[in-house]
C-alpha cells in the first residue's frame, strides 16, 4: 500500500514536473565532459533548500541518474566520458561510432543504462528496508567500526598513492572537528566565529570542491571542447532481438557484480564497469570483438555504472556511510532536509524512503523516452561554448553556497574549498576521502567517545563485538595491504 501511495504521489504534476527538470539537467550536464553528476548535485543541493523533501529530491534524483547515463554519449561519440562512471564506455562505445554505428550504440547506452538503473534501484528496495532493521540493533561501537570502516574503503580505492589518500582523508576528519564539542557542547577552533559554532557546512565545501574547484581547473588548463562535426546518419538505435540476447549472459553477470562493487564504500559505477567489461568478454561468444565495437561490451559498461547506484544507495541510506562521491553528496542533501541517513531514517522517515525509491524508478522511465528521443540531436550539445558553461557554473556556486544560511562566512568557506580543490586535482589528490572525513568524523569521534564512557574507558569493547572486530579489521587489512603490496611493487623495480 505504502509503495502504491508513493507512486501516485510522484506522478502528481508538483513533484513530476521537477523530476522532468533534473531529468534534463543531468542530461546537458552528464553530456559534456568535465562536469560530473557530483557537481551537478552538489551545486544544484541548495537550490532545493525551498521545495518539499520529495520536489528536492526528484529534481537530485533526476540530475544524478541521468548525468551518469548521459555521459555514455560523448564516451561513444567523441571517446571521451562525460562523467568518471563511463570511462568503460568508450571501450567499444566509440569503435562503433567510427564503424558507422553511433545509433546503435546511443541505443544500447540508453536501454541498459535504464535496465540496470531499474535492477539496481530493485535491489534497494529489496534489501534495504531488512538491512536498515538489522542495523538498528548497532550500538556506539558498531558505529564507531562503520565509520571508520567507511573511512577506510574510501582511502584505499582513492588513487595510486595511498599516503596521498591518507592524508586528505585525514584533513577531512581535522575539519569535522571544528564546532561544538558533540559530548559537551563546547566551542573547538571555530576563531571567534559564531556562524563555524555548528561546524564547517557541509555543502559549501562541497560546492567548492566539486563545483568551483573543477571549473577553475579546467580555466587554468585552457580545456575546451572541439567542435563536434554534426552526425547526419546515425543508423538504426534500436538492436535487434538476436544482438539484445547475446547482450543478456553478460549483463545478468554485470548486474550483480556492479550492485556489490556499489556497496563497497569508495567504489563506484567506474570501477564496476571496468570490472563487469572484463568479465563479459570472459564469457562471451565473440571476446574478440570487446575494445572493437563489441555491441555486448556496450551494453554491459552501461548498465554496470547504472545498477551500481543501487548498491552505493544501500550502504548510504541505511548505515549513513556513502558508497561513492554522488551518494555523498545525496547525505548532504538528506541532512540538509532535517533527515539523518541510516536505520533511523527508515523508522522514522519511511514514507520519504519510499517516495525516494519510486522517483529512482520513474526516473528511469523518463531517461529511457528523452534518450531514445534526443539520439539524433545530442551531439549538439557538445558544441555549447566552455566559457557559458563556466559563468554559469560560477553563479550557481556562489548562490547556492550563500543562500543555505544567507551566510557570507559559507561564501568564503566555498571559495576557500574552491582553491583546496584545483590545488588537489594539481598535485593528484584524491577528493574523496576529505568529504568522507568530513561527513563521517563527527559519527566517529561521538560513538567513540561514548563507548569509552559506556565500557569505562576499555578498548575491548571494540574486539570482543563481532560486528564491530570483523569491521574493523577489514579496515585494517583495506589500507595495509595496498601499502605492503606497493612497497614490493618498488622492491620489484629496483631489483
Amino acid at each position: 500500500m505504502e509503495w502504491i501511495e508513493s507512486l501516485i504521489g510522484v506522478f502528481s504534476p508538483s513533484v513530476l514536473i521537477f523530476l522532468i527538470l533534473g531529468v534534463l539537467a543531468g542530461y546537458v550536464i552528464g553530456v559534456l565532459p568535465g562536469l560530473s553528476a557530483t557537481m551537478a548535485v552538489a551545486i544544484l543541493t541548495p537550490v532545493t533548500f525551498w521545495l518539499r523533501p520529495d520536489q528536492g529530491f526528484a529534481m537530485l534524483i533526476g540530475v544524478f541518474n541521468s548525468a551518469i547515463f548521459a555521459g555514455g554519449i560523448s564516451a561513444v561519440l567523441i571517446n571521451t566520458p562525460g562523467t568518471p562512471a563511463s570511462i568503460a564506455s568508450t571501450f567499444d562505445g566509440y569503435a562503433m561510432t567510427q564503424k558507422g554505428q553511433p545509433g546503435l550504440a546511443l541505443g544500447l547506452n540508453t536501454i541498459f543504462s535504464c535496465i540496470g538503473g531499474w535492477f539496481g534501484t530493485l535491489v534497494l528496495a529489496l534489501a534495504a528496508f531488512p538491512l536498515a532493521r538489522f542495523a538498528l540493533k548497532f550500538g556506539p561501537t558498531e558505529y564507531f567500526a562503520i565509520a571508520i570502516f567507511g573511512l577506510a574503503m574510501m582511502v584505499s580505492v582513492s588513487g595510486k598513492s595511498i599516503i596521498k589518500g591518507l592524508m586528505i582523508g585525514y584533513l577531512g576528519l581535522l575539519l569535522s572537528t571544528v564546532g561544538a564539542d558533540p559530548m559537551f557542547s563546547t566551542p573547538r577552533f571555530t576563531l571567534g566565529v559564531t556562524e563555524l559554532f555548528d561546524g564547517i557546512s557541509f555543502i559549501p565545501v562541497m560546492i567548492g570542491l566539486f563545483g568551483l574547484g573543477e571549473i577553475w581547473t579546467q580555466m587554468y588548463d585552457g580545456a575546451n571542447l572541439e567542435k563536434v562535426e554534426r552526425i547526419t546518419c546515425l543508423g538504426r538505435i534500436f538492436p535487434t532481438w538476436k544482438e539484445f540476447k547475446a547482450c543478456m549472459p553478460g549483463s545478468v553477470i554485470a548486474s550483480i557484480i556492479s550492485v556489490f562493487v556499489g556497496i563497497i564504500p569508495g567504489a563506484g559505477g567506474d570501477i564496476s564497469g571496468i570490472i563487469s567489461w572484463d568479465q563479459a568478454k570472459r564469457i562471451s561468444k565473440k571476446p574478440e570483438e570487446f575494445g572493437k565495437g563489441s555491441v555486448e561490451g556496450v551494453a554491459v559498461t552501461s548498465l554496470s555504472n547504472n545498477a551500481a547506484l543501487g548498491g552505493a544507495l544501500i550502504t548510504m541510506m541505511t548505515l549513513g556511510v556513502p558508497g561513492e562521491a554522488v551518494s555523498a553528496v545525496l547525505i548532504g542533501a538528506l541532512m540538509m532536509y532535517g533527515m539523518d541517513p541510516g536505520p533511523s531514517l527508515f523508522s522514522e522517515n519511511a514514507a520519504f524512503v519510499h517516495t525516494f525509491i519510486m522517483l529512482m524508478m520513474v526516473a528511469y522511465v523518463l531517461i529511457m523516452i528523452i534518450g531514445l528521443l534526443s539520439a539524433k540531436h545530442c551531439n549538439i550539445i557538445l558544441n555549447v561554448k566552455k566559457e557559458l558553461i563556466w559563468m554559469t557554473v560560477i553563479v550557481f556556486c556562489v548562490v547556492g553556497a550563500f543562500s543555505m544560511n544567507s551566510s557570507y562566512i559559507d561564501v568564503v568557506i566555498m571559495a576557500i574549498s574552491g582553491f583546496a580543490g584545483f590545488f588537489f586535482r594539481k598535485m593528484n589528490y584524491p577528493l574523496g576521502p576529505i568529504i568522507l572525513g568530513l561527513l563521517l568524523g563527527n559519527m566517529a569521534e561521538s560513538n567513540f567517545r561514548r563507548s569509552m564512557a559506556m565500557f569505562n574507558g576499555s578498548y575491548t569493547a571494540f574486539f570482543t563485538n563481532p560486528i564491530s572486530a570483523v569491521l574493523l579489521t577489514l579496515a585494517a587489512l583495506a589500507i595495509v595491504v595496498p601499502l605492503i603490496k606497493h612497497i614490493f611493487k618498488k622492491r620489484e623495480n629496483y631489483i
